[in-house]
């Protein structure tokens, strides 16, 4: 198997769509079985790497969101997501 041509470091962050799929591809790698054990040990330590900068993406999100929300008196609005039937 190959690795991916863009590897995830603090150097050239991914955005979080390019970080999941390098994610769902390094699960794919190890639930081959098919890496060494020092192949597999890369492919985790990058995986925890990628979900750590998905998970930071996902909180930063979740906060543009709430200050959108947010009210002048300070309240928050807490309303429902109901998807348009458009979209």
């Amino acid at each position: 198997m190959t690795t991916s041509s863009a590897p995830a470091n603090s150097d050239n962050p991914l955005d979080f769509e390019q970080a999941l799929a390098e994610l769902e591809q390094q699960v794919h790698r190890l639930e081959g079985g098919e890496l060494s054990l020092e192949d597999a040990l890369k492919a985790f330590e990058s995986g925890v790497r990628l979900t750590r900068q998905c998970q930071q993406a996902l909180d930063q999100a979740e906060q543009k969101v709430q200050l959108l929300l947010e009210r002048a008196d300070g309240g928050v609005d807490n309303q429902a997501f109901t998807p348009r039937e458009d979209a």
